[in-house]
């Protein structure tokens, strides 16, 4: 049968429009960019490194992003952004630097500035607003450090406040970790926390030669241009060796993991930076939990067990603050990773999908977050290969996602 000269046109349109349709249904929807600091070097310089990867709206699968960029200094251990996405900062522990980079709409990095201090950065946070950045440094005495930016670039000292125990001030403090809580026009916090433990009285295999108690958290209420004071009972008892910290969107709770208890201890939030124990705490976690995150909503939280190799999901009780363990359909709250997770975080974009770095696997473990349960499950093809030693985790929105969040 010969056909006419339109329905040949007619054919070959129908089949351009249906190729056109598959490989739209099959393109691939990028709603987040992950980037993961590395510890080992690459080539001839022993900087470390920052891998991009973008993250599948769908399927939360990685793919490799943006070229790998160096980190500006010797051994990055932490990163954070600044609540616009627009920046980046990494604490290179190896040099004592902070190292400023510039996100671009496309999720590129580029370097800009570098702060040099006289001990080694631990952690970072950003207050809400972009206006100052917040630093624990030291390795046998803690100190928090509050800097000013402007459009993202660090400027000036304007607060500086040692981290010491109480009655031991002469003691080796280790600083663990730092948070600032959220200040918008919905929820106006203005306090920041920071975690350490007293290594005179805490030190596995070492000489002890105190009997201070180890874990602590400190509370410092922010003032106006930036003024830190203390909170009332500041610092807080936080079990042995505190690991990481994190405040609900609502600045309503404080948790920290206990690295030697394998604990979750809870705090609520008082009048702005007092803090108080939640009455049924502290709550089990795996073995060595080194890392946790918040989704976006503050209705789960998700803890990275270390020498479990594992992730704890709790669902949190609004009213009270009460985390209780998310079962999974396996019937269990243990969710495997690769090997050794060391940092943990929670897409932005829609709040779906959860990653960890995982220092020894040399790799990042993806799960999709259930939105009702909590519960976690693994996304496809994970874990994700990542150069030797990822450290730290920093997730940013792509797109025209909105990003999730409460209001209180």
């Amino acid at each position: 049968m010969k056909l006419s000269k339109v329905s040949q046109l007619f054919l070959v349109s129908s089949a351009v429009l249906l190729v056109a349709t598959l490989m739209t249904a099959c393109q691939l929807v990028t709603i987040d960019y992950v980037y993961v600091a590395i510890s080992s070097a690459s080539g001839n310089s022993p900087n470390g490194q920052i891998e991009a990867f973008a993250t599948d709206s769908q399927s939360g699968a990685l793919r490799t992003g943006h070229a790998t960029v160096s980190s500006g200094g010797v051994d990055p251990v932490a990163m954070t952004v600044t609540g616009d996405y627009a920046n980046l900062y990494v604490a290179n522990h190896g040099d004592d630097t902070i190292v400023h980079f510039v996100i671009a709409a496309n999720g590129v990095l580029t370097q800009k500035d570098t702060l040099t201090l006289s001990d080694a950065p631990v952690a970072l946070a950003v207050d809400s607003a972009g206006t100052y950045l917040y630093v624990v440094s030291g390795t046998t005495t803690a100190t928090l450090s509050e800097y000013a930016l402007t459009s993202g670039t660090i400027g000036s000292l304007t607060m500086q406040e040692p981290l010491t125990i109480p009655g031991y001030p002469a003691d080796l403090v280790v600083p663990t970790g730092v948070n600032v809580l959220v200040n918008t026009s919905v929820v106006h916090g203005a306090a920041v926390f920071a975690t350490a433990y007293d290594q005179s009285s805490y030190n596995p295999g070492g000489p002890v030669s105190s009997t201070a108690h180890p874990g602590w958290v400190w509370g410092f209420a922010i003032g106006s241009s930036g003024a830190l004071t203390a909170s009332t009972g500041s610092p807080y008892q936080a079990g042995v060796k505190p690991s990481g910290l994190v405040s609900d969107p609502t600045d309503s709770y404080l948790y920290v993991t206990d690295f030697a208890s394998n604990e979750l201890i809870g705090y609520s939030i008082h009048s702005g930076s007092i803090l108080s124990f939640l009455l049924n705490g502290p709550f089990k976690t795996g073995n060595e939990p080194q890392a946790i995150a918040i989704d976006p909503r503050g209705k789960f939280l998700y803890v990275a067990n270390s020498l479990d190799s594992s992730v704890s999901a709790y669902v949190v009780n609004l009213a009270n603050g009460t985390p209780s363990a998310a079962i999974n359909t396996t019937g269990s709250a243990v969710n495997s990773t690769d090997t050794e997770p060391v940092a943990i975080g929670v897409d932005p974009a829609l709040g779906r999908f959860v990653y960890t770095a995982n220092v020894l696997g040399n790799s990042v473990s993806g799960f999709r977050l259930d939105p009702i349960a909590g519960t976690l499950a693994i996304t496809q093809a994970t874990p994700y290969p990542t150069a030797t030693g990822p450290t730290a985790l920093a997730i940013i929105p792509h797109g025209n996602h909105s990003t999730e969040s409460i209001t209180p």
